[in-house]
């Protein structure tokens, strides 16, 4: 049983398709990019080279457009119990006690998971529960890295409350280049892992914030698989 478990889940796994938040995005610059393909390759005898460095340049934005929303389908292998995965593509960027004043007022352990353009921007659920808090801050749009982001760039946090009744924060921060934060977790909706929580356009973090003594199972500089990397596990 197990072992068809696991065939199942690479077959889900090798299985790339394109998050509907990129819907619009895709299309109307699909149509922009077809028209500036067209113009230059009627343009080609007077443009000469410049021509084809036009298509060139075109066809790699929409590459990049086109890597960027991309939502590999995934499903967690591991026990739920008391875990907490990853819930970003990207790299660990900050493991280190803080305060957090907007709702736990009091000390924790704060995980932050940088994502670069190249990564997948969907976010999902980091643990199974109860979605007992949402809500958006308007702020800035400040480099994603720097320590000032988790507090003064827009951001949005989703409160979990788990089975044994530890609340996790997972917090996500907009970016540089971010300019749009989806969170799709209401309030009063249980959760599970494998669910998506969001998604953020164009550089990002996603913040989880931990009791103390939580046992961290990553270190600084990681790479995160969303969905599959067991970062943390609950006392």
């Amino acid at each position: 049983m197990a072992k068809e478990k696991t065939i199942i889940h690479n077959k889900r796994r090798n299985k790339i398709r394109l998050h509907h938040e990129g819907t619009h995005t895709l299309v109307y610059t699909g149509i922009v990019g077809a028209v500036i393909v067209c113009l230059a390759w009627f343009a080609k005898d007077s443009l000469q080279w410049g021509s084809y460095a036009i298509i060139g340049i075109t066809l790699i934005i929409y590459g990049i457009l086109l890597n960027f929303f991309r939502c590999p389908i995934r499903m967690y292998q591991g026990p739920t119990n008391k875990s907490i995965v990853a819930p970003a593509d990207g790299r660990i960027v900050v493991i280190e006690e803080v305060e957090e004043n907007e709702y736990f007022h009091d000390k924790r352990l704060m995980i932050s998971i940088f994502m670069s353009l190249t990564n997948v921007h969907a976010n999902w659920v980091p643990c199974e529960g109860t979605i007992v808090k949402v809500d958006h801050q308007n702020g800035n749009f400040m480099k994603a890295y720097l320590p000032k982001a988790s507090t003064e760039n827009e951001r949005s946090m989703v409160v979990i409350r788990t089975p044994q009744g530890v609340e996790v924060m997972a917090r996500q921060i907009a970016g540089a280049m971010a300019r749009r934060i989806v969170t799709y977790s209401k309030e009063g909706e249980e959760c599970f892992i494998d669910d998506h929580m969001g998604f953020i356009k164009f550089g990002s973090r996603v913040d989880v914030y931990l009791p103390l003594g939580t046992e961290v199972l990553v270190k600084m500089g990681q790479a995160t698989v969303g969905d599959e990397t067991l970062i943390a596990r609950l006392k």
